[in-house]
């Protein structure tokens, strides 16, 4: 279906992760920002699992081998085809031999690719996703290289979802400083009552060390009551892990399957692709929540994907 031509800063296959393994040491990877990931896939008619491609920041060019419909959702790095500046969150008619790249930035940090009937890779453990720290799933368990043939599943599906777009109401912003809500725990009484203090009156910047695994941030730190050290127990996604510098790092898709340092709180899902967004020098602040406030939220998180999955 497309032939790499650039493949830009970093692109890889994505699906929704790989679970069940964690406990075997291999991460559950899958798309960083699931919500852009999934409306991409909803305007093309796709599953919400279906592979995309997740493309981080700039640079990829792709040839379109045949013709194919495809939408592009997340990270604004100003997409073209052949030259000529197409929307995003929008379905879009691709002819063979068309030229698609992404030629700057606008916003965001990580942009998905959907084709209708879904990219064809091999499965590996259940899931297509690149796992690029162990080297497996996607195309050899890397980002993609100049060259590479993407494959999928057919266009059978293509007349139903021609011409599709959605509301602007649905469209995240990706502005260049957040606010983020957050659940206390597992380890919250870790942490003196400045501490905790600190963490939610501060404002974090992004570090240029941060990635699919983890978003690093730097600014003030954040005061343990005792030791940082923990034993090792199973990471998620969404979990604000604060080691021994008192700096907090945000674990993201690709996050090691355990971690063995104290963990101040998560953030809530709704909330994950805000993080899935950041770039280094972006600015972070958090925001307490409860338990019976962030399952309020995703249930109707839930609800809008159900209604439009209705009505695709």
């Amino acid at each position: 279906m497309f032939k790499i031509i650039k493949p830009g800063l970093l692109t890889t296959v994505q699906d929704l992760g790989r679970k069940g393994y964690q406990k075997y040491g291999l991460a559950t990877s899958g798309a960083v920002d699931s919500y852009a990931h999934r409306m991409a896939n909803i305007l093309v008619g796709n599953q919400d699992g279906d592979a995309t491609l997740e493309v981080t920041l700039m640079g990829l060019q792709v040839e379109a081998l045949k013709n194919c419909i495809i939408s592009i959702t997340g990270g604004n790095f100003n997409p073209c085809i052949n030259h000529i500046h197409v929307p995003m969150w929008t379905t879009l008619k691709v002819k063979k031999g068309d030229i698609l790249d992404f030629t700057g930035y606008t916003s965001g940090c990580r942009a998905y690719i959907a084709v209708a009937g879904g990219i064809q890779v091999e499965e590996f453990l259940g899931s297509k996703s690149t796992d690029t720290i162990s080297g497996v799933g996607g195309i050899e368990g890397r980002g993609l290289e100049k060259g590479d043939i993407i494959h999928t599943n057919g266009t059978t599906r293509v007349k139903c979802h021609y011409n599709r777009s959605l509301s602007p109401s649905l469209i995240p912003t990706y502005p260049d400083n957040i606010k983020v809500r957050v659940l206390l725990g597992p380890q919250d009484d870790a942490f003196t009552s400045k501490g905790l203090e600190t963490f939610f009156s501060s404002e974090y910047i992004v570090s240029k060390d941060s990635d699919r695994m983890a978003c690093r941030l730097e600014g003030p730190k954040v005061e343990h009551a005792t030791s940082a050290d923990i034993l090792s127990e199973g990471m998620f996604q969404g979990a604000i892990q604060v080691p021994k510098n008192g700096l907090p790092i945000l674990f993201q898709a690709g996050r090691q399957s355990v971690g063995g340092y104290t963990k101040i709180g998560g953030v809530i899902t709704v909330d994950q692709p805000k993080v899935a967004q950041l770039k280094p020098r972006d600015r972070i602040t958090f925001e307490q929540v409860t338990l019976q406030e962030a399952h309020a939220l995703l249930r109707e998180q839930e609800r809008l994907f159900q209604t439009l999955r209705v009505h695709s």
